[in-house]
């Protein structure tokens, strides 16, 4: 009889190290199982800027969630991050020759093609995280499920390919591996964040999750239930509360607090001569913080993501395909009204999203900064269910390319 599995998630981030850890049941049911977090320190903009130090931190969370869920953590399957993960589309395309196959397309075309769709040229310095399938097309005929068997004279597909720094990733992997602990696979943040942030019909339908971290803003647009643009902007709410602290002259700790607390990133709605007192701290007794000026700063960082990423997705999609609408997650899509200020950029529909499909995910599991860790664990499911190319979406550049598990690897085996 097959047995539940278990996997665990881990999340490096900027503002806190989480791990969660769930049991897969052979229905494909999912259960969390418990959850461990730290602080994050010795990371920047989701990257290891002290190795020794964010290593501590990552011990301790690995230790609490084991201590949570009596589980013996052996392996992973990590998020990773950073401004310099990019993405781009591409699509190969081959004739089918005559012959006495009648122009048949075979599995050695399929395979012909996807190498053709997945040979782009990138910086000396990066290697391939990700190569999603997007569509496949047959004499022109879009959305085609399974070319082989059919008949045509031209197949095409349409690969999202994902790829970042090198060196980059390999310090967040070797960071994990040192505890030690083994890495299955490395996973763009926002693509596993997706995985329980958007049903398949959102997907079908056309739409745009953003994860406003700590340190990054990861987005991960589909279009047609297909990947069209991924990537991260250097910006988060610590940089929210750095604008605070900066401007109204008090600590980040306090600033963390005025922003959570008292802030809101829509300016109306506040009476002029709204302040905010504070006399719970000796050091600045009696200050009064202006409201307004509080909502303005926070509008300002916020308004400038947000309005930074329409840009970049506008320069190859129109937003109006998103039918289903825009989605927001993270720590920092907790500001208040949030969802008001991007539905005025971007003219579309704006929603908190919500984790959906796993049981256990309740209470303080229900939480959007847990996304990215649990999207790992359906994420590993969904691996684990599709071994083949033909049938797993995530194929990762193991063969032809190499770059993170084949030929200069960026996980090292020990063996």
């Amino acid at each position: 009889m097959a047995k539940a599995k278990i996997y665990a998630g881990l999340e490096i981030g900027t503002s806190k190290i989480c791990v969660v850890v769930g049991e897969v049941d052979t229905d494909g049911s999912i259960k969390i199982l418990g959850i461990g977090q730290a602080p994050s320190r010795g990371i920047r903009k989701g990257e290891i800027v002290d190795f020794e130090t964010a290593q501590t931190c990552l011990h301790d969370a690995l230790v609490q969630a084991e201590e949570k869920t009596d589980v013996m953590i052996g392996n992973v399957y990590l998020a990773i991050t950073g401004s310099h993960i990019e993405s781009l589309c591409n699509r190969g395309s081959i004739r089918i020759p005559d012959g006495p196959g009648a122009n048949e397309i075979t599995e050695e075309d399929l395979d012909e093609v996807r190498n053709l769709a997945r040979d782009v040229s990138l910086p000396q310095q990066n290697v391939f995280l990700h190569s999603i399938i997007r569509d496949y097309y047959v004499d022109g005929q879009e959305k085609v499920q399974q070319p082989v068997g059919m008949f045509g004279k031209v197949v095409e597909a349409d690969y999202h390919i994902i790829h970042g720094i090198k060196t980059r990733m390999q310090n967040t992997i070797r960071c994990v591996r040192e505890i030690p602990i083994s890495v299955d696979e490395v996973v763009f943040s926002p693509i596993a964040a997706a995985q329980v942030m958007l049903s398949k019909e959102q997907k079908d339908r056309g739409a745009l999750l953003i994860d406003i971290g700590g340190g990054t803003t990861d987005y991960v647009m589909y279009l047609g239930g297909s990947v069209a643009q991924s990537g991260c902007i250097a910006v988060g709410g610590d940089h929210i509360t750095n604008d605070i602290s900066m401007v109204m002259k008090v600590p980040l700790t306090r600033a963390e607090r005025l922003k959570i607390e008292h802030g809101s990133v829509m300016v109306q709605n506040v009476d002029q001569n709204e302040f905010i007192v504070l006399e719970d701290d000796p050091h600045f007794s009696g200050l009064e913080i202006d409201k307004i000026m509080l909502n303005k700063i926070i509008n300002a960082r916020v308004s400038e993501t947000l309005e930074q990423l329409r840009n970049r997705i506008m320069k190859d999609d129109d937003i109006a395909a998103l039918g289903a609408g825009i989605f927001l997650t993270g720590g920092s899509s907790k500001l208040k009204e949030i969802d008001k200020l991007a539905e005025e950029i971007f003219s579309l529909p704006v929603s908190l999203a919500s984790i959906s499909s796993m049981s256990g995910a309740t209470a303080p599991f229900e939480n959007p900064q847990l996304a990215t860790p649990m999207g790992l664990i359906r994420y590993a499911q969904m691996i684990e269910a599709n071994k083949t190319e033909k049938t797993n979406p995530f194929k990762l550049f193991r063969k032809k390319l190499g770059g993170l598990f084949g030929g200069s690897s960026l996980i090292e085996n020990n063996n």
